[in-house]
């Protein structure tokens, strides 16, 4: 995905399993980031005629219009409500944005990408599969890797740490911000924005 210029309709994907039992865990920073954005839009999730939750709004008036999706399948059968719901707004890959957990990051670190492989997100493999394309913007909200030798598997359904959740908020804050420069500046100019040093 290389367009320069911001997109009229941005579909916006937040990764996670569905259900409180799931709702706290580091798997599910993708839906906890685009509640953040509904609460910036004044918009509420409702159940959609897609697998999806769906939340619609701007973020600005005159900007683009925002579907912030939440699939209702579990992470690893995300691809079946991302593809619903992009024919559903006559959208395409290129106007999908998708927030997901990312253990090659440290936590409280955000990154764009605007395409390549899954590097074994089971979410992003399923889009991917279901989509026939990698080409969609990503971003990638850090967690961190498991201390010690505990599985990944486990590390990303468990809540975050104590001492996490105490900067969680600005993380959170951080990666809507991030979905809000790609609505503002198209995806390259704010990769250059979100990457800067600080």
């Amino acid at each position: 995905m290389t367009e320069a210029a911001p997109a009229a309709l941005l579909v916006v994907v937040g990764l996670g399993n569905p259900g409180p039992d799931y709702a706290g865990n580091r798997h599910n920073v993708g839906q906890m980031v685009l509640d953040e954005l509904a609460a910036r839009m004044g918009a509420t999730f409702k159940k959609h005629k897609t697998p999806n939750t769906v939340a619609e709004g701007r973020l600005v008036p005159g900007g683009p219009r925002l579907v912030l999706a939440k699939p209702g399948s579990f992470m690893n059968t995300s691809g079946g409500p991302v593809s619903s719901v992009l024919g559903f707004y006559g959208a395409t890959p290129a106007d999908l944005v998708v927030v997901h957990d990312e253990l090659d990051l440290p936590f409280d670190t955000v990154r764009l990408k605007g395409n390549g492989g899954h590097g074994g997100h089971n979410g992003l493999r399923d889009i991917i599969k279901a989509t026939g394309t990698n080409e969609f913007s990503r971003v990638r909200v850090g967690i961190g890797r498991p201390p010690g030798r505990q599985d990944p598997a486990d590390y990303v359904l468990r809540d975050f740490s104590p001492t996490e959740k105490k900067t969680l908020p600005n993380l959170l804050a951080d990666a809507a911000d991030a979905v809000e420069a790609i609505a503002d500046l198209g995806l390259l100019a704010a990769q250059q924005r979100v990457h800067a040093p600080s």
